[in-house]
């Protein structure tokens, strides 16, 4: 399998396909959910909400945290994670525009 050559693509491309990715799985849906839900910084617990092993869920985590869209502090041996709003809000506006794009009304499409 050939190495994926983002560099051919736009900025714009390459952050909807790294937003779109992270939503690619359940698990991090679920852990944005529950983040929401508790309008709060979680320290710890998503392991019983979420219901996966401790170290599934500091994958996921991480996925979130480097795209983004979730910030975490060290707080003694845990670490306390909450939705990061000023890249929430970027990346709707980011997947906003390419969402709402409009298809044409042309009948000649396949």
């Amino acid at each position: 399998m050939g190495l994926a050559k983002t560099e051919m693509f736009t900025d714009q491309q390459n952050k909807i396909s790294l937003f779109a990715k992270v939503f690619g799985h359940p698990a991090r849906v679920a852990i944005l959910q529950h983040l929401f839900k508790l309008d709060n910084c979680v320290c710890g617990d998503l392991v019983n909400e979420i219901g996966l092993a401790q170290p599934t869920i500091s994958q996921h985590l991480k996925e979130l945290k480097n795209l983004g869209l979730i910030k975490g502090n060290v707080e003694g041996t845990s670490v306390c994670y909450c939705i990061d709003t000023k890249n929430w809000r970027a990346m709707k506006e980011t997947m906003s525009e390419f969402l709402n794009q409009d298809i044409s009304n042309k009948s000649n499409c396949c």
